[in-house]
């Protein structure tokens, strides 16, 4: 069942939002090559807590860490252990953040020093395809639209998209309908309303779509080793658009696809 949220409601889910964007930049800004992943895990946790918030992934179907941590060809749910980043590596923050009783969620993958010319382009086409799913994020659309958008700036730029990994809706649990894929066909699945708040996340390849589970239940990795990217807001369906509720703060920047979206979408 699709929950769509009055104004109030969406305006909590912000708060949520804001606090997760928050929570991307502060680890953001100290991430560097010799810290582990569970440090940086730590500083989110903390952060998190200082102001109000518990991290929903904690305990979230016995999921162990606070955040998610992905690094090189992990696409997402990388536990945080004693894996130390590199210079030159990608890592991948997912935060989810309940705050007030609301849920927000967003992901953000960061360069960590210099990194090769065909990794950024990855980054730069995995935050093209956000926006391109979050500009089609409007009244009367249907899913498909979304989905297609990704899918065509993904594709175009010679990069693959993992079909076995979706966006969903979010706000008052942390997983709801609808599913958000990142392929299909425009006109397709469930039409967008007022009040829908959903996770827009394009996960992507340098290499083939094919992904595996570890040992761990919870990494899921690309399967011939490639590089993976992850890009996610929270977007409300409203009247004059779509309107992000994870908007970028600090270090955690926008790519110009994004920013010029209206400007009711990162209100």
């Amino acid at each position: 069942m699709i929950i769509r949220k009055g104004q109030a409601e969406i305006e909590r889910i912000a708060k949520a939002g804001a606090l997760v964007a928050e929570t991307i930049a502060h680890v953001g800004e100290r991430l560097e090559p010799g810290l582990t992943t569970l440090e940086l895990d730590r500083i989110a946790d903390a952060f998190i807590r200082s102001h109000g918030g518990v991290p929903t992934s904690q305990g979230y179907k016995g999921y162990p860490r606070a955040i998610c941590i992905s690094v090189d060809d992990v696409v997402v749910h990388g536990i945080p252990d004693d894996t130390v980043v590199d210079d030159g590596s990608i890592v991948t923050i997912d935060v989810g953040v309940t705050l007030g009783g609301a849920i927000a969620d967003s992901a953000y993958t960061f360069a960590v020093g210099a990194i090769d010319p065909e990794s950024q382009r990855l980054l730069h086409t995995c935050q093209d395809a956000l926006a391109a799913g979050i500009a089609e994020a409007r009244l009367g659309n249907r899913i498909g639209d979304i989905s297609r958008a990704v899918q065509t700036v993904v594709e175009g730029a010679g990069f693959s998209v993992v079909k076995s990994l979706v966006g969903h809706g979010v706000g008052r649990h942390y997983h709801e309908d609808p599913h958000v894929p990142n392929f299909g066909e425009p006109g397709r699945g469930p039409r967008l309303s007022e009040g829908m708040t959903i996770a827009i996340e394009p996960m992507i390849t340098m290499g083939k779509p094919d992904v595996f589970l570890a040992e761990d239940g919870w990494t899921i990795a690309t399967s011939d080793g490639s590089l993976a990217a992850h890009f996610e807001h929270t977007v409300a369906i409203l009247p004059d658009g779509p309107r992000i509720l994870t908007p970028r703060v600090g270090i955690a920047v926008e790519r110009e696809s994004l920013a010029a979206l209206s400007p009711r979408a990162s209100a």
